[in-house]
């Protein structure tokens, strides 16, 4: 693994001077609105393909805060922020540098639903994200609030498409002009906060929310179907008016593990890191909530809140009776708050008080920032193309809270892919697609363009079809090849480091593969592993490493001469050879159904009753359409690559089993259902 030095983060006050007032020029390639996380990937990563990019933001301080959880990646989130790093995005570095608490979620399944998550500094992280945009080359940031998106009449000859054409910034007689622009404006667009029955406009507290022109340009002038969702966030608790003794520790990792494939190392050390604390609601907060529901008119409302991370006020309502979790976790090495993961409430703020109160470690707790809701537009995303692009405006991308989805690593996904695609746009380059099979990025941005939402869309292993390829460990032989040669976004550095941790993979793999021996004669050279094959049955270092007790390291010490230079890549090697009988059958799979695009599909096929694993909502899509071919399905909107897989089968096997001349047909039917299930057999996660 390269060993590169975390970075030494420079002063902010010359760089942002530089930044700030009159611009050098009034046109750029790219300009990008909003300085969250969707806003600073996008920048970033326009800048990297080559383009001239702005990026528009209220208030400087503020790009990279952590507006809500202090924390980066989770099962599946986790998942995004490595393919974000090996995209050589700006989280996965940032996560390394501010992390102060280490863990791997889900260990008690396989590597390939493992969750890399980090509790972080909100400090550190700020910082790190602001050294790294200020210091990005073909980047310029400035404070200011965008009034208007400026955008053409549709073209005669293209009747409904509309072309962006720049922005118009408040207090400022001169338009910017730009080839392309990404709006990132998170819970800005038409923002309101709540709290209690109070009501304000906003997008976080203390900032505004976009102007009103914004909104109006969006759904107006360019008739894009807006929708409405809410999302809220706890108070912050003053530390050391928590009794910890009541609350159960939960320590981190011993060995941080960190996000960036260029990191050998976390900054912070492990003896450095700061434990997280586990405690539970009581009927005491269920009776509060319910007694100040008519004191809360954010609960009220019908605006859809985030199903996977819901307010106490939605949880005890749907759920009531039970205890809920909730984590205490640090905000920062020298801060005082905590952070009560779990809590987040609407209601007035001495009520919050009264509610935090009622759980024992937080008895003589003391509010620091009572905790508040926020409700926003977001534009339905089924308009959007999987570059990210509004369909009928050229030149405007979308990507983060704007399109739909909830969390960090959600909205910086979208970001890098709509920032490189807005570059490659602007600079007259084709645009380009990540597929379901190749990327968590990919079956986000699949979900939200083919599907829409209803509620606010949260990334979770179970949404990828092909996840036993799709691991963290490979996100770099993934997509970091891929996103230099032909996205752009990837610098030479990461290139060449990729190339080299593929190339050594592959040597180690063949020289795994090259050991072939008897079972008989590794139970000698290996003393006490379980083999149950038969003592002449020929295993290769690969088929061994297989098993649960054998270890790379064990084999490395028996072959030192051919396979110890690799011990760097030890843990990639075992997930690598646990994973590949099923990312080969992944892989056949999706290469026989390239190869059969042009099969054809029966008319009469009744699709409500398939016997293969298809949802219903599939099922309704193939049996509405009727795709004539294989090819065909694969495009329909919200058939994916696993129910196609599934089509495939059952055509397959149906065709073949009507050739054979003898048998009935419920004979018939229950061979096709026994084969297809052997086929989908659950593989390890």
């Amino acid at each position: 693994m390269l060993t590169k030095k975390l970075p030494r983060l420079q002063s902010f006050l010359l760089p942002v001077s530089r930044h700030v007032g009159h611009l050098a020029r009034q046109q750029y390639d790219v300009i990008v609105v909003g300085g969250g996380h969707a806003g600073t990937e996008a920048a970033a990563a326009a800048a990297r393909v080559g383009a001239e990019t702005l990026l528009v933001t209220q208030k400087i301080h503020t790009v990279g805060a952590l507006s809500c959880n202090p924390s980066l990646g989770g099962v599946g989130k986790g998942h995004l922020v490595k393919e974000i790093d090996a995209l050589d995005g700006l989280c996965g570095r940032a996560g390394d540098w501010a992390g102060i608490h280490f863990s791997i979620l889900n260990r008690r399944k396989g590597p390939a639903v493992w969750g890399p998550r980090a509790q972080l500094d909100r400090q550190r992280y700020r910082e790190f994200i602001q050294s790294e945009l200020l210091s990005t080359p073909r980047l310029t940031v400035l404070e200011g609030s965008v009034e208007e998106l400026l955008v053409t009449e549709p073209n005669p000859e293209e009747p409904g498409r509309h072309r962006v054409t720049g922005i118009h910034l408040a207090n400022d007689s001169h338009p910017i002009s730009a080839s392309s622009v990404v709006l990132t404006t998170g819970t800005f667009l038409s923002g309101s906060l709540f709290m209690g029955q109070t009501t304000s406009p906003g997008g976080r507290i203390g900032d505004a929310p976009s102007s009103a022109g914004m909104s109006h340009t969006l759904r107006e002038r360019l008739g894009l179907r807006i929708g409405r969702l809410r999302t809220g966030t706890p108070p912050r608790i003053v530390k050391d008016s928590v009794d910890l003794s009541l609350a159960q520790l939960h320590p981190p990792d011993s060995h941080p593990m960190p996000f960036s494939f260029l990191n050998a190392h976390t900054r912070c050390k492990p003896e450095e890191q700061l434990p997280c604390y586990l405690i539970y609601t009581t009927p005491g907060v269920e009776k509060v909530v319910r007694e100040s529901l008519h004191l809360n008119c954010h609960i009220e409302e019908d605006t859809k809140g985030p199903r996977y991370c819901p307010s106490i006020e939605s949880r005890v309502l749907r759920f009531p009776g039970r205890k809920h979790q909730v984590w205490l976790e640090p905000e920062g090495v020298t801060s005082d708050l905590l952070y009560p993961q779990g809590l987040s409430m609407t209601m007035p703020p001495d009520v919050q008080l009264r509610l935090i109160r009622e759980i024992p470690a937080l008895h003589r707790a003391e509010i620091h920032t009572p905790g508040y809701g926020v409700q926003y537009d977001f534009v339905c995303p089924t308009q959007l193309s999987p570059a990210l692009q509004v369909k009928s405006t050229q030149g405007l991308f979308l990507a983060g809270q704007i399109n739909g989805t909830t969390g960090y690593e959600e909205a910086a996904a979208q970001g890098l892919w709509a920032g490189a695609n807005a570059a490659r746009w602007a600079l007259f380059m084709p645009a380009v697609a990540l597929s379901r099979t190749e990327s968590y990025i990919g079956v986000l941005i699949d979900d939200l363009v083919s599907r829409g939402v209803t509620e606010p869309y949260r990334m979770f292993t179970s949404r990828a079809e092909f996840r036993t390829s799709l691991r963290p460990d490979n996100a770099d032989l993934r997509l970091t090849l891929k996103g230099f040669k032909e996205v752009g976004c990837v610098s030479s550095l990461r290139y060449q480091e990729a190339v080299r941790v593929r190339n050594s993979l592959q040597d180690a793999l063949a020289a795994l593969q090259a050991l072939a021996l008897s079972t008989a004669i590794w139970r000698k050279k290996l003393p006490g592993i379980s083999i149950s094959e038969t003592k002449n049955t020929i295993l290769t270092g690969m088929d061994l490493l297989q098993y649960k007790d054998v270890s790379f390291e064990m084999m490395a010490s028996v072959f030192p001469e051919c396979l110890s230079k690799y011990m760097e890549f030890s843990r990639r090697l075992k997930i690598e050879a646990v994973y590949k009988p099923h990312c080969d059958l992944n892989k056949k799979e999706i290469e026989r159904i390239q190869r059969e695009e042009n099969m054809s599909l029966s008319p009469d096929i009744d699709y409500l009753s398939l016997p293969v694993s298809l949802s219903r909502e599939v099922r309704e899509i193939l049996d509405r359409v009727r795709p004539s071919t294989l090819g065909a399905a694969t495009r329909l909107e919200g058939v994916t690559p696993a129910a196609v897989v599934n089509l495939f089968n059952y055509v397959r096997f149906t065709g073949r089993k009507e050739r054979k001349t003898h048998g009935n047909q419920v004979d018939q039917k229950e061979e096709i259902e026994e084969e297809l299930c052997a086929r989908n057999a659950s593989l390890p996660q």
